[in-house]
């Protein structure tokens, strides 16, 4: 974690940024899914009042928006894009382009943690994720690990470049709002949504230029969710040991501070119908972020992914400041 502190100064590129600019699958499968949620059994509340499983309303996730409480001021904690990030995702709201999965809906605040959590209008929130079987746009090669049917198989429409990435620009609330699928998972990585938090730039030519990263972080969903969420189809064709959190190497316990999603689902008993999600992000619309992060050790999943890597994408040999995997 960051730490708090209080930064009164207004650079010019702080007054741009606070004053400007799915298909549901349904169905439990008969396929086998192999987990280690049994070992853990987290309770208890976090620091915004998010209880440890990530479940909860939409009044608890926004509570900190307008709050100017300690935790309000709490800076989120910054991890590694990882391996799989691209330049030019698009700007738009629906970011499935058909990909089958459980619908998810994303709400994101985003606040200024120097300045009382007011929030940060216009701010580009740009996500990305893999698909159902665990597969990234623009490397569609990758073995996620364990058993699963390659990405080609799944006969859908979307742009293996593009699908599952998007960037939306914050309202006068600070608020974004997604329409994509629960991700799927890969070895040795828990389920998770990569988030990066730009000011400064301005839409153009459908994407988002210019600018300043201030925030690199990753979303993460309770254990008992995804559990009950993988064992759907398309999701249970993908078999293997997953990573619950409290093993994972990016996710630190911290609960919504470190990315926990609180999730509300749309059916109480059909989970296949789809889940909210939300959480406010507190940031510093002054810092830059490189994307280096931080995180436990691991490489992306084996074979040679479409596309070329970043160059600093991890590798066996990545220093603990920079070597959390995708």
């Amino acid at each position: 974690m960051t730490g708090n502190h209080k930064n009164t100064s207004i650079t010019r590129r702080r007054a741009l940024a606070v004053s400007g600019g799915t298909v549901a699958a349904g169905g439990l499968a008969v396929a086998g899914f192999q987990s280690a949620f049994a070992d853990t059994t987290d309770t208890g509340t976090d620091a915004t009042g998010t209880d440890a499983t990530g479940t909860g309303t939409e009044a608890d996730a926004t509570a900190t928006a307008s709050s100017a409480g300690g935790a309000c001021m709490t800076l989120m904690s910054s991890v590694t894009e990882g391996p799989y990030y691209l330049d030019g995702a698009l700007v738009r709201k629906d970011i499935t382009e058909g990909k089958a999965g459980v619908p998810l809906t994303l709400r994101l605040t985003v606040v200024d943690a120097t300045d009382g959590c007011t929030p940060v209008r216009g701010a580009a929130v740009e996500i990305w994720h893999c698909d159902a079987w665990g597969y990234y746009s623009g490397y569609t090669t990758a073995n996620p690990g364990g058993s699963a049917p390659a990405e080609s198989e799944e006969g859908d429409s979307a742009d293996d470049n593009t699908y599952l990435r998007g960037y939306q620009i914050a309202n006068a609330n600070g608020v974004v709002k997604f329409e994509t699928i629960f991700p799927g998972w890969y070895t040795p990585r828990t389920c998770h949504i990569h988030v990066k938090v730009h000011t400064g730039g301005e839409k153009e030519d459908g994407t988002y230029e210019g600018g300043k990263v201030n925030y690199t972080g990753q979303l993460f969903f309770a254990d008992d969710i995804a559990e009950e969420i993988f064992a759907l189809a398309p999701y249970s064709r993908h078999t293997g040991d997953y990573t619950v959190l409290a093993k994972d190497m990016v996710y630190d316990g911290g609960g919504a501070s470190s990315g926990l999603l609180t999730l509300e689902a749309v059916h109480k008993k059909d989970p296949s119908k789809g889940y909210k999600g939300f959480l406010t992000l507190a940031v510093d619309p002054d810092a830059e972020n490189t994307g280096a992060g931080s995180g436990g050790g691991g490489t992306p999943p084996g074979d040679t992914p479409t596309g070329t890597p970043p160059s600093d994408a991890p590798g066996d040999s990545a220093s603990p400041s920079a070597s959390a995997s995708s």
